[in-house]
């Protein structure tokens, strides 16, 4: 044991040498102390620590935004005319900040952990300021440009929060052996009560949590409401260009209940299918008439528009980064797609016995169909022959007229309104975004008879927290997805959850306890001191080469005498055997 320990000790010297280089460029062992960090530098310990948990928050807004990337994309488009995928160097800057930054909050743990004074180098110091300054102008622009998104928190905990909160009392058990160490080390009373409370306080709130975390699959498998329907939104956009023909015949692929589409009023009264106010994103109008691209769609006929190519885009852009994954065939149909009218989508929803829901846009004010879209539309349900029950009607514009023109149309609001006031109207269901119903309010239309269909729904993990909370359909731009989702993600019992919880609470107490107690018999011994130790402990707080030459004469004396390092000896008995804090770096 004795001829293998000089290597060893050169091992433990080497890392942390690596440790204190890395995180303050001290890679000289006289330039690393034992001395308590200096208020400067703990004050910049906070920084990195309010930095990490904010581009933590950052990082799981993005992952769970995973939902509506397509919608943010959208967004971007109407703002610059140019359609990109935005989210890459988002995604590409927060990962690489959220690495950076949880990489010197570990360096940060490990220097604690060895009883090192903490002291960031002015490079990372400039990398913290930076990560916390653009991570602080993200929040800012999402909450002025997408605020809505926010929601998007709040709900994906109720399908996290319970694991998230497994993760988090896992982190602060293990954070005990640190804890425990400084807590034995020092000898300041005043400090060992102010660190334990800080952190009981952590751990009891941590214990105490799942009174506040709710979710509705939390819940007994017999109260499991029936797999919601899923409607197709503009029919099976990752796999055909939206609002076609052919999307549409892909998610009736998918087993959807229903279509849904986009609906805009062309020149010469032809309801047609779109989304955007313009043509250039989904055609190729920008090729067949480069002086009218700008213009708005319903300022073409139907003959104009019939003859406009809405695949290519799909394939030049790949929006849902599917193409790749497509055959040479299914390449073919989709290049050769045209524009869809509204008859086309009802007659093959009439063919496969499907609903279909759409929004339909007004035209301008001096368009020939301004005041008459609503009967031009009617007439085209009508003459397409589709039963009026399957048709989810959601304008709010002359529902008397409508009613009594197609008295059987489903009467469908975008409105969140209370059941009373739905019922007074007619109204039998709703069509909101999924952010704009909890769980209550789904489980009290549901008790007055009031279906809801909330959008856009394309993850998992969302289609499952819906399923549970006992939504009757989902309108998903990812069927093909939701598809391979026959039973929510995950669902629990209360007394499963119970169990898990007070287990959970009991292990995690019991290694705390465990770890206090190993800390303070590991480090409550105490060595006899050389000369040169008292000597170098003694020494003055000032620039000094006479204390650098010191450090190096005992490190090298407890090398050559096979005691081990200095900064092993302070790790072994918890002894401050010197104090360099004024020593220039």
């Amino acid at each position: 044991m004795v001829k293998h320990q000089p290597l060893q000790v050169y091992e433990r010297q080497l890392c942390l040498s690596c440790l204190t280089g890395i995180y303050g460029c001290r890679w000289k062992r006289y330039q690393r102390s034992h001395d308590d960090t200096t208020k400067w530098e703990f004050l910049w310990s906070l920084i990195l620590f309010f930095t990490f948990s904010l581009l933590l928050v950052w990082f799981y807004f993005w992952w769970e935004a995973h939902n509506d990337y397509n919608e943010f994309n959208w967004f971007l488009y109407n703002r610059s005319g140019e359609w990109s995928d935005g989210t890459i160097p988002i995604l590409a800057t927060t990962a690489a900040g959220f690495t950076y930054i949880a990489f010197l909050m570990i360096l940060a743990l490990c220097h604690i952990a060895v009883g090192q004074q903490l002291n960031l180098h002015w490079l990372h110091k400039i990398g913290v300021s930076a990560a916390l300054l653009t991570t602080a102008i993200g929040f800012i622009s999402v909450n002025q440009t997408w605020g809505e998104e926010w929601a998007v928190i709040p709900i994906s905990l109720q399908a996290t929060g319970p694991f998230l909160h497994l993760g988090a009392l896992v982190a602060v058990t293990a954070l005990a052996w640190l804890v425990a160490g400084q807590v034995a080390r020092t000898e300041k009373i005043r400090f060992q009560v102010v660190v334990l409370l800080l952190y009981l306080s952590v751990l009891l709130g941590l214990y105490m949590a799942p009174l506040s975390i709710t979710s509705p699959c939390i819940m007994d498998h017999a109260n499991l409401t029936p797999r919601p329907d899923v409607i197709g939104h503009q029919g099976a956009p990752m796999l055909a260009p939206e609002n076609t023909i052919l999307s549409f015949q892909r998610a009736l692929q998918m087993n959807v209940s229903g279509l849904e589409a986009d609906v805009a009023i062309s020149f010469d009264g032809v309801p047609f299918l779109m989304r955007d106010r313009t043509l250039r994103r989904t055609t190729d109008v920008g090729k067949v008439f480069p002086a009218r691209q700008l213009n708005d769609a319903s300022s073409f006929n139907w003959t104009d528009l019939h003859s406009l190519n809405a695949g290519q885009w799909f394939l030049k852009d790949d929006p849902f980064w599917t193409v790749q994954s497509m055959a040479q065939r299914e390449v073919m149909l989709v290049g050769n797609q045209t524009v869809c009218s509204l008859e086309q989508l009802l007659r093959l929803a009439t063919l496969h016995n499907h609903t279909v829901v759409f929004s339909l846009r007004r035209p301008p004010h001096r368009h020939p169909c301004y005041h008459s879209w609503i009967n031009d539309t009617l007439e085209v349900i009508r003459l397409s022959g589709i039963p009026q029950h399957l048709v989810m009607w959601t304008p709010d514009w002359d529902r008397e007229q409508v009613r009594q023109v197609a008295p059987g149309l489903q009467q469908t609001s975008v409105e969140k309104l209370p059941p009373h006031v739905l019922h007074q109207q007619g109204i039998s269901s709703l069509l909101l975004r999924y952010s704009q119903a909890s769980p209550y309010d789904i489980q009290e239309f549901s008790r007055s008879n009031v279906s809801v269909t909330l959008y856009t729904v394309n993850e998992p993990w969302l289609f499952s927290v819906l399923w549970c909370s006992g939504v009757s359909s989902v309108s998903s731009k990812a069927p093909n997805i939701l598809r391979k989702v026959p039973y929510p993600i995950w669902l629990m019992s209360p007394d499963e959850y119970c169990l898990i919880w007070v287990a959970a609470d009991i292990i995690s107490f019991t290694v705390v306890i465990g770890i206090f107690v190993f800390q303070k018999w590991r480090l409550s011994g105490m060595h006899s001191y050389n000369p040169e130790q008292i000597m170098l402990s003694a020494a003055v707080r000032r620039s000094s080469r006479d204390v650098n030459i010191m450090k190096e004469k005992l490190i090298f004396s407890e090398v050559s005498n096979g005691v081990g390092s200095a900064e092993d000896l302070y790790m072994e008995n918890g002894f401050d055997y010197y104090n360099n804090e004024g020593i220039s770096h």
